[in-house]
């Protein structure tokens, strides 16, 4: 009985190719999309899974009246540790801000990503040198390792995982390091790095007021996490308050707390950070989901359209005995088949465009691996899809009643037409939906790259350092060589630059206030390389001594944040030190549109603050080829402790880096709407086809009585510009509701446009009418007589 139904099956899809072909070939595009897709999903929803603790491993982070941050002081590890019977582990990890050269001979590499960790955290965290993880052997012992790839690199003869000796820095700053062994570093983790550094112990002789390292805990199964999140606040409280006498400050304490973020979710989804991936993920996945579904329409409205077709065939075998199963069964069996073709050309077509979509989002996925959840997920994709699409159509076509079929009244019935034209007015409502969103997308990407940001990012050029320039001492001897070159406008050093990077923050008071607010330590000229505008006040200056000691500029969100009138000249107290406000800037956009602007206070010297290596030079357009390779040629001059070791970035370039998670989201959202346009255009095709074909005597006697052409034509397209209509009606509020959800995920973003609701409109309104009236035309055109000759 298989056979004869797949023969069957074979014969009726051969002798309807045309409409075949647009079944198959559409539902094939779209399961490419799905495949694509749902692997991109699942690549990124199994970060770290393979981590045998998995689920109980937490990150601890602070929680302030007016922010929240996952980064803690070293003591509280060591604190939760001991006082809390719930946690095996506690540990610590701090990622560096130094970019370090290693030699060895002629080899050398660049560890742009060196994570330091204690031994308690490196088990946490499952971290695996080759050779096994061990402890190291003194308190202040370190065991270093550099990542597979580097290893090899720099010891291209190497066969055993013995300790190695490597130049560290420039090749005459005599410095070494010792390697203690490979280790893997293309882990599926959001822990990356490229060398770490395992010790007994971080942040030795550091208090509760150095809040830069990430704390990460292991608790026992069954743990009541909200329970212990208490009992870390009441602990993290308990140590700010040890010693501590000021009634305010004790008050201010008590509004601090802290949370737990699982590791699950800490690479989509931290509670303190950007949770931007995590959204577009989730439109990702219903950007597949929505083309498998146009891709099912299509399929069920094609099939529903030729059921006249198969009318006479059910009623001569219902006559002969078929039974209705049976020929369900054998429906399914045509639409099953059409379903496998389709798998198998999604596969070619996946395979073919993988190498694009692995360059676009950075990774580095394939199909054919044992791995690969595809094995299982096809499989079930394919029997899903069968049943969606042919269920229903199934269904109709084994219940044509003999009777009536027979004596050839069906065509003339409106049997099914009304789920026909829904499926064909959903189809186009999710187009219309793809074609608001790529709209929206396109005008907020625009609006961001053509913003002011409030600062100058081209013309500057990031230099990468490794030597610190704390004191404006050490820099001015660097800066006046570097201002020698021609074309070097001006050049300065900060902690950090403007790239979308978090600042450190902490406690400043002003007359009784205290908040949390980031701070930057700059040297001078640090707003004139950025262009940064001066609101009132002045900038730093040499001429103003003082300036190296205690002086300071804020934005002007700090204003706002302290509420401060007249801020010039006032005071503010952080650090144990009193700053007086020399000026205010305008507020800038250092961390791109998904994030506020925060209250900033910039000062030369910083005791709470980390080291200034980040070299910025403004530099002239016209000679930024020559600059760069003078400063290339004179670099072991001007910085002799990098030495030859000279490294550059442009500022637009890191900055527009922030825009690459949208870009992707634009880049797949025009791909999806083409597939999505061209799919339901593909099955209006077909089904206008359908309806002319089955009017071509209707148009022959309209015609005999005088109708022209054009009312032929206005006459079919009218019901499907109806459904056109009522598409883009029904679609709009929810495209609405939608484009409305992300565009909340910018702090700075445009009003919701009405544009993209009339050009899709226009754009599906057009393709209706070239579509169906190309299709109608043949008919039109045709001779009455061929269409009447045997009535």
């Amino acid at each position: 009985m298989f056979r004869l139904n797949l023969n069957i099956a074979l014969r009726n899809l051969w002798r309807n190719r045309g409409i075949t072909s647009i079944n198959i070939g559409g539902l094939a595009i779209a399961l490419a999309a799905f495949i694509l897709i749902i692997m991109y999903v699942g690549f990124e929803s199994s970060f770290d899974q393979s981590n045998p603790n998995y689920r109980n491993i937490y990150a601890v982070g602070r929680i302030y009246p007016d922010f929240k941050t996952i980064y803690t002081p070293p003591p509280l590890a060591k604190a939760i540790q001991l006082n809390l019977p719930e946690v095996e582990l506690a540990g610590i990890i701090k990622q560096s801000s130094f970019e370090m050269v290693l030699k060895n001979g002629k080899h050398s590499i660049i560890t742009k990503n060196f994570l330091q960790l204690d031994y308690s955290a490196a088990r946490i965290l499952d971290v695996r040198p080759v050779g096994g993880l061990e402890k190291p052997a003194g308190a202040n012992d370190r065991l270093n390792y550099l990542g597979m790839a580097d290893m090899k690199t720099l010891f291209p003869d190497k066969r055993d995982n013995k300790p190695e000796i490597v130049g560290a820095g420039s090749s005459t700053s005599g410095i070494t390091a010792k390697i203690n062994g490979a280790i893997i570093n293309d882990r599926h983790s959001h822990i990356t790095f490229d060398a770490i550094s395992v010790a007994n112990e971080l942040g030795q002789g550091e208090n509760y007021g150095y809040n830069n390292y990430s704390t990460y805990i292991l608790v026992k199964p069954g743990t009541d996490i909200n329970h212990l999140e208490q009992k870390i606040s009441a602990l993290y409280r308990a140590e700010l308050s040890k010693g501590e006498t000021d009634r305010k400050t004790i008050e201010e304490i008590k509004q601090v707390s802290t949370f737990l973020d699982p590791l699950a979710h800490l690479h989509l989804r931290p509670k303190a950070g950007n949770d931007t991936p995590y959204k577009i993920l989730i439109a990702l996945s219903g950007l597949g989901i929505l083309m498998l579904v146009i891709a099912c329409i299509n399929f069920t409205n094609m099939s529903i359209a030729q059921a006249s077709r198969r009318a006479k065939e059910v009623g001569v075998k219902k006559v002969m005995g078929a039974y209705r199963s049976q020929l369900t069964l054998q429906f399914l069996t045509e639409i099953f088949v059409q379903c496998f073709v389709a798998t198998i050309l999604a596969l070619i077509i996946a395979e073919l465009v993988l190498p694009a979509f692995n360059n676009l989002f950075a990774i580095k996925l394939t199909i054919w691996d044992l791995e690969n959840q595809l094995v299982w997920q096809l499989p079930v994709v394919l029997c899903l899809i069968t049943v969606i699409a042919g269920i229903y159509p199934a269904l109709v076509l084994s219940g044509f009643k003999p009777a009536v079929v027979l004596k050839g009244n069906f065509s003339a019935s409106k049997h099914s037409s009304w789920l026909r034209d829904s499926l064909l007015v959903i189809q186009f409502g999710i187009a219309i939906i793809f074609i608001i969103g790529l709209f929206t997308i396109n005008s907020q990407l625009k609006y961001m790259r053509n913003q002011d940001l409030g600062f100058t990012a081209s013309q500057v050029v990031y230099i990468k350092s490794n030597t610190i320039f704390t004191k404006p001492e050490t820099f001015q001897p660097v800066r006046e060589r570097i201002l020698k070159i021609p074309g070097l406008r001006s050049a300065t050093v900060a902690t950090s630059i403007p790239d979308g990077s978090e600042n450190g923050s902490n406690g400043y008071t002003y007359r009784g206030t205290q908040a949390n607010i980031d701070f930057v330590d700059v040297d001078f000229d640090y707003f004139e390389t950025l262009d940064i505008k001066l609101k009132e006040g002045r900038l730093f200056s040499p001429a103003f001594k003082t300036d190296t000691a205690n002086a300071a500029v804020i934005n002007e969100s700090a204003v706002a944040r302290f509420n401060i009138k007249n801020p010039v000249g006032q005071t503010l107290r952080g650090c144990d030190r009193d700053y007086k406000i020399v000026g205010v800037v305008k507020d800038f956009k250092s961390q791109g549109f998904e994030n506020a602007i925060q209250p900033t206070i910039y000062a030369i010297r910083n005791p709470c603050g980390n080291p200034k290596i980040e070299i910025l030079l403004k530099i002239e357009q016209s000679k930024m080829a020559a600059v760069l390779a003078i400063l290339k040629e004179k670099w072991p001059e001007i910085n002799p402790k990098d030495g030859e070791d000279f490294r550059y970035e442009f500022l637009d370039e890191l900055y527009g880096r922030l825009f690459k998670k949208q870009e992707q989201l634009q880049s797949v959202f025009f791909a999806t709407a083409l597939l999505a346009i061209f799919i339901a255009t593909s099955g209006l095709f077909a089904f206008a086809k359908y309806v002319t074909n089955g009017r071509i005597k209707e148009i022959a006697v309209r015609k005999i009585l005088g109708a022209t052409d054009l009312q032929i034509l206005k006459m079919i397209n009218r019901s499907f510009l109806v459904m056109v209509v009522l598409a883009n009606l029904i679609a709009w509020p929810i495209a609405y509701i939608l484009v409305s959800k992300w565009l909340e995920t910018f702090v700075y973003r445009i009003d919701l446009p009405v544009a993209p609701f009339v050009f899709s409109a226009l754009i599906t309104t057009i393709l209706s009418v070239l579509t169906v009236s190309f299709q109608a035309g043949k008919a039109v055109k045709a001779s009455p007589v061929d269409a009447l000759k045997y009535e």
